[in-house]
């Protein structure tokens, strides 16, 4: 049965774990767009494409200097990208590939994307780390939500099994992202052990508001930010972004700590 309102169609969060400015202005913008393609059967997986074909074209823009141009289409982008998760909701069709092609499409698109951004700019090295850093920040947001639902009894896999067409795309994953998932989720379980945490401290830890401050680093706030950059003329001040983000985990895990020892 279709769910054709927005809250219906939205994903399930943890709390605090909401992107504002996605919440705010994305995923309504992509709600139109969830009204117009339900009555067509438009299958997620070819919203999912249009949004890479889109993030691809803001990467040759950005090559051209077309500056304006890529803002704009990397707005589009994010549109698109809210578009298909709330689609395949609405029209009841999430599926195990779906959620694998959305991962890897924002990979190849970030990876493009950086690769221009190095091009106009010339600084390779800082473009490689900030892809580096958006890519790390990224999979933190998506396993500190997973570990947040762990500890409250929520199992959430970061890895669900597939098959068939999925299949393939699982193993790019276990390729890309589950090195990164494993190394997160380590990190924690070691911190904790050395805190000598209990339950109660356990809960501590993984508390709402960090959750609150790293779901606001994601991929929609991020393109918005790169937009910005653009329009402004500066597409080199964005390298710095995810840097930026990524050097903020510091004095979040120090607060961390101090729930669980207060």
């Amino acid at each position: 049965m279709a769910r054709t309102t927005l809250r219906g169609s939205r994903k399930a969060r943890a709390t605090g774990s909401h992107e504002l400015l996605c919440e705010a202005v994305f995923r309504p913008l992509a709600h139109v767009a969830v009204l117009a393609l339900l009555p067509l059967r438009v299958p997620p997986p070819a919203v999912v494409l249009a949004a890479t074909g889109t993030g691809l074209a803001a990467a040759a823009e950005i090559g051209r200097r077309e500056f304006v141009g890529a803002a704009l289409l990397l707005q589009l982008k994010t549109v698109l990208d809210n578009a298909d998760g709330q689609l395949a909701r609405a029209a009841g069709r999430v599926s195990v590939f779906g959620r694998y092609l959305d991962s890897e499409s924002d990979l190849l698109v970030n990876a493009v994307l950086f690769v221009a951004l190095g091009y106009v700019t010339g600084r390779w090295w800082l473009a490689t780390a900030s892809f580096v850093a958006i890519t790390l920040v990224l999979s933190v947001d998506f396993n500190l939500e997973r570990l947040f639902r762990r500890e409250r009894g929520e199992e959430r896999e970061a890895r669900p099994p597939a098959q068939g067409a999925a299949a393939a795309l699982a193993r790019v994953y276990d390729l890309v992202y589950a090195p990164q998932d494993r190394l997160v989720e380590r990190f924690v379980d070691a911190r904790l052990r050395k805190l000598g945490a209990g339950p109660t401290e356990r809960r501590r830890y993984h508390d709402a508001g960090t959750l609150t401050v790293v779901a606001n680093f994601g991929l929609s706030t991020q393109l918005a930010a790169l937009g910005i950059c653009l329009i402004a003329g500066r597409p080199g001040v964005y390298l710095w972004i995810p840097i930026a983000c990524g050097l903020a985990f510091v004095p979040l895990e120090l607060r961390r700590r101090y729930l669980v020892r207060r």
